[in-house]
């Protein structure tokens, strides 16, 4: 594998180390190969390891086998794939509901694979949604940007939003929930509010629309990521997802209708700041049907 591109504008003066080391995440181990094999150039030129770099400079790594072992994973069907962004280092789907992101048999096909197939070579989950969820997935397209997208997740630095249609009339036009999350111990495919032993999770709440049949339409920000998350903190305070099989098994909707909407970041290598939204059709027709109030 071989990258090539333009230290942004927005960052300060450096040395080299510096640059692989606190920027780019690169591991020790692999840092040591591009040095020993002089596979880091910048401005084509060969650098010592102290040298200073800075805004404009090209830089090119060049990575091999020995640094990046190559991962084989069965392909799916590229056909199945509704690209919303790509570039050389990511990729963001439109994921449709009923898919798993991730297979969790190693010849078990999800998402994972269709996008492998779609951009003809493996890729990598860097956040995941339930298989009843529809929207926006963010995936790796190499080993050498997993770690430093896997910090802006693990920093909140990628924002996401959802859309939910929600049961009952919603009546404040902004709402906070920071209720503790854990295991439902009598089902374990189910999580709960669990005010003693669960993880702190928040999640912002705003109303866009309320409807004549006594639903609400509403945008989700997470600022935790806690399993299932949104859809135990709606049903907790009294509005459960419409089609929700485990929280609201007695709804007739024939989708889980939470979708997730928009995913905002700056791209790591250009500082780009990126903010990609999608709906799906099924949410869409879904919203379409019902009268506004």
């Amino acid at each position: 594998m071989k990258f090539t591109f333009i230290i942004p504008d927005s960052l300060p003066e450096m040395t080299v180390k510096f640059f692989l080391e606190e920027q780019l995440l690169i591991p020790r181990k692999i840092r040591h190969f591009l040095r020993t094999k002089k596979n880091i150039l910048i401005n084509k030129e060969q650098v010592h390891w102290h040298q200073i770099i800075k805004p404009g400079d090209e830089c090119q790594l060049t990575f091999d086998s020995d640094d990046y072992p190559s991962k084989e994973i069965p392909w799916g069907d590229p056909n199945l794939i509704q690209e919303v962004y790509q570039d050389q280092h990511l990729i963001v789907v439109n994921k449709p509901e009923g898919m798993k992101t991730h297979g969790n048999q190693p010849d078990e096909i999800a998402l994972l694979n269709h996008v492998s197939a779609y951009t003809g070579q493996t890729c990598y989950v860097v956040h995941r949604l339930d298989m009843e969820t529809s929207g926006l997935v963010l995936f790796a397209k190499n080993p050498f940007i997993l770690p430093i997208l896997n910090r802006l997740l693990e920093k909140k630095e990628i924002s996401r939003e959802y859309w939910a249609l929600v049961a009952g009339k919603v009546g404040r036009k902004e709402l906070v929930f920071r209720d503790k999350i854990g295991r439902d111990r009598h089902d374990r495919r189910k999580r709960l509010v669990d005010p003693k032993n669960g993880q702190y999770a928040e999640t912002h709440v705003t109303r866009l629309k309320l409807f004549q049949n006594k639903t609400s339409l509403v945008q989700c920000r997470l600022k935790t990521g806690r399993t299932h998350q949104i859809r135990v903190h709606l049903s907790h305070h009294g509005h459960p997802i419409l089609g929700d099989p485990l929280y609201n098994p007695n709804s007739k909707t024939s989708r889980l209708m939470l979708h997730a909407y928009k995913l905002s970041f700056t791209h790591p290598l250009t500082l780009e700041k990126l903010t990609l939204n999608a709906l799906s059709d099924s949410f869409e027709a879904h919203l379409k049907s019902r009268s506004i109030q």
